[in-house]
């Protein structure tokens, strides 16, 4: 029986299903999006995770735990100073899992896209989206500032007007006295 046993085995011996989502998560983290099966996919989800939660702690401990995982210096460094900063202030749902509508040719298998939540050329434009909300809550305030300085323009202009004739009437004088 398998009862209380997490975890799909993928017709895999465990050395291969490890060595299997240490390259898959190499390469979600470097494209921050890759094709697969869903099974794989959902598997890949707990690794991805908690290479993220790793790298919110960022201290030196949380570090080598993801070395182990990524073997690759870069791409622990580009965890910790790229990618974990973009989730900070977030408790889960680092990544998303988007079915695709046709299956692998081969074999059937239903596929995915795997991707992190916040991409690197998406996280900018959502920061705005926040300043946007807060300039929805108050754009009377906004507008109204404007609208015044209109007013205040329009107001100057009439002065202008006025000082207009009396420069005509300063210049006809001078012309009087030549």
């Amino acid at each position: 029986m398998r009862h209380r046993k997490s975890g799909r085995k993928l017709n895999r011996s465990s050395s291969h299903r490890k060595a299997m989502f240490k390259n898959m998560a190499k390469a979600l983290l470097t494209y921050e999006s890759i094709r697969t099966t869903e099974a794989k996919a959902k598997e890949l989800r707990k690794v991805i995770d908690r290479l993220i939660t790793l790298a919110l702690k960022n201290d030196l401990h949380a570090r080598r735990q993801a070395y182990k995982i990524l073997g690759s210096h870069q791409m622990v460094q580009r965890l910790f100073d790229e990618i974990g900063p973009r989730f900070s202030g977030g408790k889960g749902g680092y990544t998303r899992i988007i079915k695709l509508s046709s299956p692998r040719k081969g074999d059937a298998a239903p596929m995915v896209i795997i991707e992190l939540t916040k991409l690197a050329g998406a996280a900018p434009a959502e920061e705005p989206k926040a300043e946007e909300k807060l300039a929805k809550k108050a754009p009377a305030k906004k507008k109204a500032a404007p609208k015044k300085e209109a007013k205040a323009e329009v107001k100057e202009e009439k002065p202008a007007e006025e000082a207009a004739p009396e420069e005509a009437a300063e210049k006809s004088e001078e012309k009087a006295e030549d």
